[in-house]
């Protein structure tokens, strides 16, 4: 038997599980840099509001966020705007997909009695990457010719949509690799997930400081191929050779060790369990530590370095009314500098959110894997198991964004030499996305509760907050469109007034989804498959 048998009938199904969520994934994907070139052609109509606009984005804090700008043109203010968003969704969607057709499939045993069929060796790995590469290259195709389609050159329009495609393949390789190490889907998906978060902290640092740090940083590679501003073709091949060693990497791994294991050691615990484990939430926290560790190590890495960089806003010589009104986009309008900040923590609420949706549905991951029973089957309630879960949801991400806001006034206060002034400020503008991110962790817990096969919708909820905040004002959606998502009613701090009846009502919504949640969970039968 060849050791790729198998592979067509594993991509079809994987392309018929998967058909709902890849066809949102590239629609959505693919539509943003079109609508937002759409957008700049309608904001900026003549060379000299393009000129403007560019001279000040060239800002040291600017170019930490959105990277640099290359091409003072339509195209070059697109890729600016929206290239990072791209760069991150489209790895985010990659990885995701990879880990969901390998490492879940095996976790769960589905992979162990396919593989009791005709199926080769590699053939579930091949099937996952060949899956991807089609989501990728449709995305570039459509990208390209939606930027062709608002009347953009045609080179910048391809090598827009080839680095994005590029960069979706490269991540999947880095989830192809990565699943072979680790006995979990979720630790498999982390360990890609911090690979991808480390490269926009790299190029973060690299764009305002030691160049070749961005070049060490596959996004860095993505804005240096230049659409729109003098492509460089041969960058291209940066990301095809080192997609290639991950690939390569993980199909090595997959002929090293069994089905089902991973190839990182696994410490076995004692014989006997510690008197600690003898509560719900001794084991819950047993379960989430790592997960919450590996977090706050990121966020207070993002906090500290975004922090350091809000300084520099204020070099600016002559503030205009473009600046103002990006910045205004992306949180606040109270000085330019507060403005800044309040958009960085706005976008690390969003991030914080990602946690909080995770360590949700750590509940119905419990659930499926069949533990849930084995608990539930000693004098454990079910609202008490998932109270437990829903504890380092709610709090774990108090911690998070507690952390992520000293970091940002420590790293922004050394700027200005005002540490202990600004880590109140920086810490309070962090709290404050603290409801909206509970919202999501009460709409996940009512998912569980009342319709477990689609809890997975909890990420399509953060995702589309993401859009809606980031680009709603740009795409010029209506603003109860924009206020759909919890978001959209933090207040934009610092900078703006505080109020406090946003806040109260987000964490009643909160409140009454988990009830509901909790309620359906108690009632319906459990395990759902």
């Amino acid at each position: 038997m060849n050791s790729l048998t198998g592979t067509r009938a594993l991509a079809r199904l994987a392309l018929r599980l998967d058909r709902v969520r890849l066809t949102v994934w590239v629609l959505g994907l693919a539509v943003m840099p079109m609508g937002t070139a759409a957008n700049y052609l309608s904001l900026y109509p003549t060379d000299q509001d393009l000129r403007a606009v560019s001279a000040v984005l060239a800002n040291p804090s600017l170019v930490a966020l959105s990277g640099p700008l290359f091409g003072v043109s339509i195209g070059g203010l697109t890729v600016w705007k929206i290239g990072v968003t791209e760069f991150i969704l489209v790895g985010l969607m990659s990885l995701l997909t990879v880990v969901r057709h390998t490492r879940t499939e095996e976790e769960s045993g589905r992979l162990e009695l396919i593989g009791a069929t005709v199926v080769g060796r590699y053939a579930p790995l091949t099937a996952a990457l060949l899956v991807t590469t089609l989501a990728n290259l449709a995305i570039a195709v459509l990208i390209a010719l939606g930027l062709l389609a608002t009347g953009l050159p045609a080179a910048g329009s391809l090598a827009f949509g080839l680095a994005t495609g590029l960069a979706g393949m490269l991540f999947a390789a880095v989830a192809a690799a990565s699943a072979q190490l680790t006995q979990s889907a979720r630790a498999a998906s982390a360990l890609a997930g911090a690979v991808l978060g480390g490269t926009y902290l790299l190029r973060a640092v690299g764009d305002t400081g030691p160049t070749w740090l961005s070049w060490l940083s596959p996004t860095g590679w993505a804005l240096h191929l230049r659409p729109y501003a003098g492509e460089r073709w041969w960058v291209a091949g940066l990301f095809v050779g080192i997609a290639a060693v991950f690939a390569t990497a993980g199909y090595a791994l997959v002929a090293r060790r069994d089905v089902g294991a991973g190839l990182l050691p696994q410490r076995l615990g004692p014989a006997e369990s510690s008197p600690a484990l003898r509560s719900p939430l001794a084991l819950a926290w047993r379960l989430h530590r790592g997960l919450l560790l590996g977090w706050t190590i990121g966020l207070a890495l993002t906090g500290a370095v975004m922090g350091g960089a809000a300084a520099g806003i204020g070099d600016l010589q002559s503030p205009n009314q473009q600046l103002t009104d990006i910045l205004t986009r992306m949180g606040g309008n109270s000085g330019l500098t507060d403005a800044f900040l309040a958009a960085i923590f706005g976008i690390t609420g969003m991030v914080a959110a990602a946690y909080t949706v995770q360590a949700t549905l750590r509940l119905r991951q419990e659930e499926s894997s069949g533990r849930v029973e084995a608990l539930l089957a000693t004098p454990v309630g079910r609202v008490r198991w998932a109270a437990s879960h829903l504890t380092f949801a709610l709090l774990g991400t108090a911690l998070l964004l507690a952390v992520a806001g000293v970091a940002g006034g420590v790293g922004y206060g050394m700027q200005i030499h005002d540490v202990g002034g600004q880590i109140g400020r920086l810490l309070g503008a962090a709290l404050v996305q603290l409801p909206a991110t509970w919202v999501l962790a009460g709409f996940g817990t009512a998912l569980i509760g009342l319709a477990p096969r689609f809890s997975a919708l909890a990420w399509a909820a953060l995702i589309v907050s993401v859009l809606l905040v980031e680009l709603g004002a740009l795409f010029g959606l209506s603003r109860w469109i924009v206020d759909a998502t919890p978001f959209a009613h933090v207040p934009k701090l610092p900078g703006s007034a505080f109020t406090v009846t946003p806040m109260l009502w987000l964490t009643a919504v909160a409140l009454a989804l988990g009830a509901v949640g909790l309620a359906g969970l108690h009632r319906r039968d459990m395990p759902v498959a």
